[in-house]
């Protein structure tokens, strides 16, 4: 299974996905986790550590329950120019995209690093 093949079967996720296709959540996530704008998962990880949520990205890395992270926090880290591009990319309210990515993140960030470690690649 891949890192984004469970969250599309996420029930907070289920009435975006109604409306915008899954296709697309998969791809916003690979945008923000991949190769996109942002630099990929290590980068993330490490804008997420320098913002002072160094405790989220612990847990979701490591073994135990993953740490919640708010919509507020990952906009600030994302920054509004990206969440805004994002947005406006995959046709979903400015809004909506922070707190759907702010739900998902640590589940893809768990599914990415199930050794306790996150990949060399990433």
């Amino acid at each position: 299974m891949g890192i984004l093949d469970s969250l599309e079967n996420s029930p907070a996720l289920r009435g975006v996905l109604s409306q915008l296709g899954s296709a697309v959540l998969p791809v916003v996530l690979s945008e923000v986790l991949g190769n996109g704008s942002q630099g990929g998962l290590s980068a993330i990880v490490a804008k997420l550590q320098q913002a002072g949520l160094g405790d989220q990205v612990k847990s979701w890395i490591g073994n135990g329950q993953n740490l919640p992270i708010t919509a507020d926090q990952l906009h600030q880290v994302l920054g509004s120019d990206t969440v805004k591009q994002l947005a406006a990319r995959f046709n979903i309210p400015v809004d909506q995209i922070s707190e759907i990515l702010a739900q998902q993140l640590p589940t893809a960030v768990d599914h990415a690093s199930p050794d306790g470690k996150l990949p060399h690649t990433a």
